[in-house]
């Protein structure tokens, strides 16, 4: 778990995707590789998760070393074990839930819970959630960061939803005194007249040299 964490500090960049076309994941996971990003959150949000997952991790140890592929959208236990087991490195959950951070501290997995509020962080801190996830991070703002963040030393931020791939955003996230934040929509949007993956790959280092600065 420790190992996790520090990777994701390390490269605190994390794409946020799913579809249900794998040459398509792969395509986007593979340009988003090519441009610096090291960890990587695939949703489960739909009935080809679980193979395309798979998929995903077997072509990774074949072509991308270093890097991370956790799963998002986790909302059980159940669904936590089935893609502990698949080979997720960690679990991102929308909400905070006991039995999410017992199977998840019993395989030694990191888990990231979305908060919400001071009592949602508090109970993930106790919980033993070493980060969690800010969401959705456009409704909170990094002023609501500066307000809590004094009241968790200990505890690290990861704003997901409303993050945009500009270097005014990440730079206001990262001042507030996140440790990582989570892309989505935004990140994957085409330029117009753009065709492959070329752009992504060229906004990916855009990102990664802005968290660096």
């Amino acid at each position: 778990m420790e190992k996790t964490l520090d990777h994701i500090l390390a490269h605190p960049i994390l794409p946020v995707y799913y579809h249900d076309d794998l040459q398509t994941c792969i395509n986007v996971v593979n340009a988003c590789y090519q441009g610096g990003i090291r960890v990587f959150e695939f949703v489960n949000r739909g009935d080809s998760a679980p193979e395309n997952f798979s998929q995903l991790l077997s072509y990774q140890k074949e072509n991308w070393p270093g890097l991370l592929m956790g799963i998002g959208t986790i909302k059980n236990a159940a669904m936590a074990k089935a893609y502990i087991d698949i080979g997720a490195k960690f679990i991102v959950s929308p909400v905070v839930k006991p039995e999410i951070a017992e199977i998840t501290l019993q395989k030694d997995i990191l888990w990231v819970p979305g908060c919400m509020t001071p009592t949602e962080i508090s109970l993930a801190e106790d919980l033993g959630a070493p980060l969690v996830k800010l969401f959705p991070g456009d409704t909170l703002g990094a002023g609501f960061l500066k307000a809590i963040k004094p009241l968790f030393p200990a505890m690290r931020f990861m704003p997901t939803g409303g993050v945009n791939p500009t270097k005014e955003s990440i730079t206001s996230w990262f001042d507030a005194g996140v440790s990582a934040v989570g892309l989505g929509s935004k990140l994957f949007a085409k330029p117009e007249g753009e065709t492959g993956y070329d752009w992504l790959t060229e906004r990916s280092k855009e990102l990664m040299r802005w968290v660096r600065k």
